[in-house]
């Protein structure tokens, strides 16, 4: 009864409304806390939009700073950082559940059986299952990584058992939430070399960013009996990862193998050209010094970014399902089709729409973005412009280390864009999946000249 009355409230707000107003409380309540005094590490008090731009950055799950971690923030602020990373990680998850489940009850007959054969809509204990899986799923493969992470700090590095418990939690969840924060003022450089840092955190980074949708559904097949097709969501998602990984990892080892890679051992390079691989969808840590990438790396992180993880997970980004999508649109009218058909499904027409929706809002908002802080930040050349615009938007984190440079208009313009970036997607597909009305007439077909 409790669960039904919480719902009814909850139905008074569009789900719009419903993930948009609970991350700006988040953010808000995140700042409050952050300008405490006893957050501050020095003696003067946090500023406003330093405070404001972290909490942004770790809600959001971004990993952008305009300070160091490390130095500026008190343990206490570095704990609220670590909880702002967690609730948020959490609520990318669930609150795509809760959305579907308000979707459901604001549609009417043929909306609901739309969602649910979109897998959109749920029964209320199927509901329940979700977040509570989605919560205890989250908490389990981040003690794996702490319990990983604290021995290796307490083996390699000698730090004591506290100190190390703490770099293990702060890292293990950074990495499954994809923030990308660190207690180190050059992040993760200084383990560079080290298998058993690197490669834990990267496997959280993946597992993180393929969603929890595509992770129950592994979870449902390895425990069924009886074995379904495997669905878009999970073909997308999985094969998309691993083209991205591969391409990422080959593309950056080649351009960077003579450049920040030339003094590294040829395991430790190519470990680091597949943790920037990984990385750039979403993650934001950094194992080499990005300001001395070339151009050609550059453009490919922003590629890489700009695609993201899953849906439904920690990643950011356009995600992989709506690149796979075009990328079957494009297929399907090289060869003729009438119907958009893939591995024996025909995906609806109003999926391509939304998939196109996603991908020129945020277009159209990061070509904005770069245009106009390119006029008004001169001082900064269009790569590095591009770079921290795509990685604000796609709440990312890497920078090229332009960000503590950056003026107050400019720190202000990239929490607008890593906001954006996180609920944006998300509520551009509520608001057209909501939309049940249909004309009951038809206009007169016109083919405009394409090309």
């Amino acid at each position: 009864m409790i669960f039904h009355s919480r719902a009814r409230r909850w139905r008074g707000f569009s789900p719009a409304q419903l993930v948009s107003v609970s991350f700006l409380l988040l953010i808000l309540a995140g700042t409050v806390l952050l300008l405490l005094p006893v957050s501050r590490s020095g003696v003067d008090n946090p500023e406003f939009t330093t405070a404001l731009f972290t909490a942004t950055s770790a809600v959001c799950l971004t990993g952008l700073t305009v300070v160091d971690t490390a130095t500026y923030w008190s343990h206490f602020g570095q704990v609220i950082i670590l909880v702002l990373v967690q609730i948020g990680g959490i609520g990318i998850m669930t609150l795509a559940t809760v959305v579907s489940f308000v979707l459901a009850g604001q549609m009417g007959v043929k909306g609901r059986l739309r969602a649910a054969a979109e897998q959109r809509g749920r029964s209320l204990g199927e509901v329940r299952t979700v977040i509570f899986g989605t919560i205890g799923f989250s908490l389990a493969v981040e003690f794996v990584i702490t319990v990983v992470l604290t021995i290796r700090f307490a083996t390699k590095y000698e730090y004591a058992f506290l100190p190390a418990v703490w770099q293990g939690v702060f890292h293990a969840i950074s990495a499954f939430n994809n923030a990308g924060f660190g207690l180190q003022s050059n992040n993760l450089v200084p383990y560079v070399n080290d298998s058993g840092i690197i490669l834990p955190i990267a496997t959280g980074v993946i597992v993180g960013g393929l969603g929890f949708p595509v992770l129950l559904e592994i979870k449902e097949r390895r425990c069924s009996k009886v074995q379904r097709p495997r669905s878009l969501t999970l073909l997308f998602t999985l094969v998309g990862t691993v083209i991205l990984l591969v391409v990422g990892t080959i593309g950056f080892g080649i351009m960077e193998w003579t450049n920040s890679l030339r003094e590294l051992s040829p395991w430790s390079a190519v470990q680091a050209a597949f943790f920037h691989s990984v990385s750039t969808r979403t993650a934001g840590f950094n194992s080499v010094d990005l300001s001395n990438l070339r151009p050609s790396s550059l453009m490919l992180t922003d590629f890489l970014m700009f695609i993201g993880g899953g849906s439904g997970g920690t990643a950011g980004g356009v995600k992989v399902t709506t690149a796979a999508v075009l990328v079957a649109v494009l297929i399907a009218e090289v060869r003729g089709d009438e119907e958009l058909l893939v591995a024996g499904r025909r995906i609806p027409g109003r999926i391509v729409r939304q998939s196109m929706a996603v991908f020129m809002m945020a277009f159209i908002l990061i070509a904005g973005s770069i245009m106009g802080l390119q006029m008004l930040l001169p001082q900064f050349n269009s790569h590095q412009i591009t770079f921290e615009t795509i990685s604000a938007f796609a709440t990312v984190g890497l920078t090229t280390g332009i960000t503590p440079e950056l003026p107050e208009f400019a720190r202000v313009w990239l929490v607008v864009l890593m906001y954006a970036g996180r609920i944006g997607p998300i509520t551009v597909v509520a608001a057209l999946a909501a939309r049940t009305n249909q004309r009951r007439y038809s206009l007169p077909v016109e083919r405009p000249f394409i090309g």
